[in-house]
């Protein structure tokens, strides 16, 4: 194991150097884009919603696409109309020098070199809740669980990627102006489009919505709640995230089974397993890898806590509850989000299983989803991926 870690880290620095020399000399290729959702983990979110829309367009039918994956082999992900190459591959970095355009929805690493006639369209994954980047406000001498960074370290990698954004897009007014202070980026490279994979939100149809279902074995006479809870900072194992489940679903069936089941989907840095088979047709376990817009589509009504799912869910007007049960130890927290729970969030916030049992039975009030929609969601017509593509393409 420690061998084959250090030859694989020696090749990797190989391939850095070799990529950095050379970088230069493989000429763009004007009609070349490169897509990477999340680190290469997947097809998926706003760089998927984009490509689908691009590979529809007469004017792109010349275009060359490449996919960043991971693993692609084992996961058995194919694309139509487009290459699959592996993500850190060698072939990964000619596409980065090659490509005139980068689609990517996350941070990139400092080896990552741009030349100046390239495009990198930042499209980021989601409306921030809790501070991000140059926001977080840490304690002296802090360093970060996953990349082992300090602060001034981590400030620096969101530095260097930013100077090489050349768009970045916005969701909503809320959202620009919050990445103008957590990214230091000037509003003129913000595009305050909506975000892509949302557009489904909209132009969804009842087809998509039973595919699902019946994909899932979901019972068609039964409403839908979904429980998509975030991951704790401070739960986790070497692998990865854990999530104890504090949720007690005897008494949710007890309380909801006549009129409901239950879509639970845990986070996708989630590692652990569930057991939730004394629940068989009453709770339906996701697998987190999910495409959580699907889940979206089905549901009648969605329980979450911190996690920023409700931003994008509040688009289809449906109720959220913010069941919190371990908001004690997150109200240190709190200075660390930009809303301000107890007035900002369309819903009122339930520390109490119970008590929420109790409201999801009694009823939502929309009034308060109107008011969040049009700060949160105002651009969500089912029209952003044209506008993000008419102005980054054209």
């Amino acid at each position: 194991g420690t061998m084959l870690r250090f030859i694989k880290n020696i090749l990797g620095k190989m391939i850095k150097f070799i990529y950095r020399l050379t970088y230069k000399i493989i000429p763009t290729h004007k009609k070349t884009v490169l897509f990477i959702a999340f680190h290469g983990r997947g097809y998926t979110d706003n760089p998927r919603a984009i490509y689908e829309y691009m590979i529809q367009q007469d004017e792109f039918k010349d275009y060359r696409f490449i996919w960043a994956i991971k693993h692609h082999k084992k996961k058995n992900i194919s694309i139509e109309k487009g290459k699959i190459i592996e993500y850190f591959s060698i072939p990964y970095f000619f596409y980065l020098a090659r490509s005139q355009y980068w689609v990517v929805n996350c941070k990139l690493p400092m080896y990552v070199l741009k030349k100046e006639n390239q495009i990198y369209l930042q499209t980021w994954h989601g409306t921030p809740l809790k501070k991000l980047a140059f926001d977080i406000e840490v304690p002296e001498g802090t360093t970060f669980y996953r990349s082992g960074m300090n602060e001034e370290m981590m400030h620096e990698t969101y530095a260097q990627d930013v100077k090489k954004y050349n768009y970045m897009i916005s969701p909503s007014a809320f959202t620009t102006e919050v990445f103008q202070s957590a990214f230091r980026i000037n509003r003129e490279r913000l595009i305050e489009t909506g975000y892509p994979r949302n557009d489904f939100l909209t132009n969804y149809t009842k087809e998509d919505v039973l595919k699902i279902k019946n994909k899932y074995h979901i019972p068609l006479d039964k409403k839908v709640l979904l429980y998509a809870p975030t991951w704790r900072d401070n739960s986790y194992v070497t692998k990865g995230y854990t999530f104890k489940l504090e949720v007690d679903f005897t008494k949710w069936q007890e309380a909801l089974g006549e009129e409901y089941v239950v879509v639970f989907k845990p986070h996708y840095l989630i590692v652990n397993d569930f057991d939730v088979d004394q629940y068989q047709g009453f709770v339906y376990f996701i697998e987190a890898n999910e495409d959580i817009s699907n889940l979206y589509i089905i549901s009648d009504a969605l329980v979450t806590d911190y996690s920023s799912v409700f931003f994008d869910y509040a688009i289809l007007k449906r109720p959220i509850y913010f069941y919190m049960y371990d908001l004690v130890h997150y109200r240190d927290e709190l200075r660390g989000f930009y809303l301000d729970i107890y007035h900002d969030l369309p819903g009122d916030i339930i520390e109490d299983e119970n008590q929420l049992l109790v409201e999801i039975k009694k009823g939502y009030d929309f009034k308060r989803l109107e008011t969040f929609n049009e700060k949160f969601n105002n651009h969500e017509d089912g029209k952003a991926t044209k506008r993000v593509v008419d102005c980054v393409f054209k």
